[in-house]
């Protein structure tokens, strides 16, 4: 809500797409890229460990691969790219665990994560075949608006219980207007437009860095060591990265 309204301010002028078909993938991008990413993702958090979602979420590039080929025959991909991709799956394995490997499987769990990391695949698809056609702005605002959508009918199933007190603590609203303002907003609206720019393989290649950038923020705001062994698969990240864009 806090990212529908604010991106208000920036793009109010058009309504809908040019027809229903355009419109009708823009609710599936609302879905897959917000709705139903976000439901899957959040609920493997509280059944299954963060190493583990954390390592399969980031599998999403290798799924936009593969319908990159289905439905973006374009996209033209190298012997680098697969060799890249390996390379830097492998280092985020490293990344993650930080050297204290705990795997523990949970079949539920590990299956939402999958099926993240195959929504975030499919929505950056979408993003790709719509973008020429819309601005980015516009099509961020339908991201949120169907997500906030598709997502109403949870609450059906789980009431949301607001407790104010908690709410208005400083440190909360502040937390809640980080998520919102930037994390969404001003992020998707990035994402989207590079995606628009670098294709949709390219730019889901750089998923890869997510847990690096997670584990040197860890190191810097709240102190956490990092090993060896997270320093190797650091390495292993920016050069698969660096391969993969050959």
């Amino acid at each position: 809500m806090l990212a529908y309204t604010g991106i208000w301010f920036f793009g109010r002028r058009q309504l809908l797409a040019g027809n229903f078909k355009d419109e009708f993938l823009l609710m599936l991008i609302g879905v897959t890229g917000g709705s139903l990413y976000f439901i899957t993702e959040n609920t493997a958090l509280e059944i299954t460990l963060a190493s583990n979602v954390a390592l399969l979420v980031c599998t999403a590039p290798i799924f936009t691969v593969i319908f990159s080929r289905l439905f973006l025959k374009s996209e033209k991909l190298n012997r680098y790219f697969w060799q890249g991709s390996l390379l830097a799956l492998t280092g985020v394995t490293f990344v993650v665990f930080n050297g204290h490997f705990v795997l523990k499987i949970n079949s539920l769990g590990d299956i939402l994560c999958l099926l993240a990391a195959l929504s975030w695949a499919f929505y950056t698809i979408l993003l790709k075949r719509l973008g020429n056609r819309y601005s980015t702005l516009f099509i961020t605002r339908k991201v949120f608006f169907y997500g906030i959508f598709t997502l109403l009918p949870l609450f059906l199933y789980k009431p949301l219980n607001v407790d104010t007190e908690i709410l208005m603590q400083p440190v909360v609203w502040i937390n809640l207007l980080y998520l919102g303002i930037v994390a969404s907003l001003l992020c998707y609206f990035l994402w989207n437009t590079a995606v628009k720019m670098l294709g949709a393989v390219r730019t889901s290649n750089y998923i890869y860095f997510i847990p690096l950038v997670t584990l040197l923020t860890s190191a810097i705001v709240i102190g956490e060591t990092i090993t060896l062994i997270a320093i190797t698969g650091a390495l292993l990240i920016l050069t698969g990265v660096a391969l993969a864009e050959r």
